[in-house]
């Protein structure tokens, strides 16, 4: 059974300055389950078939206009039925007055009742964000995540194979550090996965021989990130001998995370192999192909070899 992800209404709250015109309890104790967000035009004119109580309601000047021009008797029959289905919290956009009957009716039904003074649309898009990403199906897997050239790289392998020591040498290079041991992954969208790392260890970084450091203290600012999307997946293994890697990048290798495919790739690793490097080779490529160009492809085409890319491979599906 899927884990059903929660957001407090303070959070909501405190993010864009909510107005708290009327709350039941504290908006600590009210959470918010759905990241979908409703303007609730249609039950306002008694049309209630499909509607989610889950979901926050936005009030806009469409919907007041309208209660408005029903008269006051009619306005708040309207208002008791729509409050009386409770929905999980109602916010009225661009400052618009709230009338006394709005506020019986919340009280009545023990609904939270908010205000902005964002437009709408704008509020609704940001606030439909913003769920989105706290509402994400997430896990969280071994790695490192780190961010080269503007592509999300997550380095997955082994405990010990040297996934903290290739991320110190890439920071010093420029690059910046999301995540290190524990990486978040939430899926926000339907092409989307977004790397994260756990509050309490955000910033650390584990190495052996040395202990913890804090990337953000040693390197600055500029060296760390909050989040970033998953571009690309590189494998770390040990060198096997016995073991054909790619050596041509014609085959189109993908990880999936969440359901989502990210191209993927594998990297192994022995002694004198400058791994750094070898990752900002790899995330600069990565983009190439992103953007519709295969080197691989182009030299084969310049030496009259016909060579299709191989069938698409998925690994290490999670």
């Amino acid at each position: 059974m899927a884990t059903l992800f929660t957001v407090s209404l303070e959070n909501i709250i405190q993010e864009f300055k909510l107005e708290e015109i009327y709350s039941p309890k504290s908006p600590k104790e009210i959470m918010i389950s759905s990241s979908d967000v409703n303007r609730p035009g249609l039950q306002l004119t008694g049309f209630y078939d499909y509607f989610d109580r889950d979901r926050i309601q936005i009030i806009g000047a469409a919907e007041t206009a309208y209660l408005e021009w029903c008269g006051d008797e009619e306005c708040e029959d309207k208002l008791d039925e729509f409050f009386g289905y409770k929905p999980a919290a109602v916010i009225v956009a661009r400052s618009l007055d709230i009338s006394e009957i709005t506020v019986k009716c919340a009280k009545r039904y023990s609904v939270p009742l908010l205000r902005t003074d964002e437009t709408t649309s704008t509020f609704l898009s940001a606030l439909t964000a913003k769920l989105n990403v706290d509402l994400a199906p997430r896990i969280t897997r071994h790695g490192v995540l780190i961010e080269v050239y503007g592509e999300g790289v997550l380095i997955l392998g082994d405990s010990g194979i040297g996934k903290s020591e290739t991320a110190v040498e890439l920071i010093k290079r420029g690059h910046r550090l999301i995540a290190d041991d524990a990486v978040e992954l939430r899926r926000v969208s339907s092409k989307t996965i977004v790397g994260a790392s756990p509050a309490n260890i955000r910033h650390f970084i584990e190495l052996r021989g040395i202990g913890i450091v804090n990337a953000r203290r040693l390197f600055g600012i500029s060296s760390v990130k909050l989040t970033e999307t998953v571009n690309l997946v590189i494998n770390m293994e040990v060198w096997d001998k016995q073991k054909e890697y790619d050596r041509l990048g014609m085959e189109n290798k993908y990880t999936s995370i969440l359901g989502i495919k990210i191209p993927s790739i594998t990297i192994p690793v022995n002694p004198g192999r400058n791994l750094a490097v070898i990752i900002e080779v790899a995330a600069m490529n990565a983009r190439q192909r992103k953007m519709g160009y295969n080197s691989a492809k182009e030299l084969f085409e310049k030496m009259g070899i016909i060579e299709p890319p191989k069938d698409e491979i998925v690994e290490d599906i999670f």
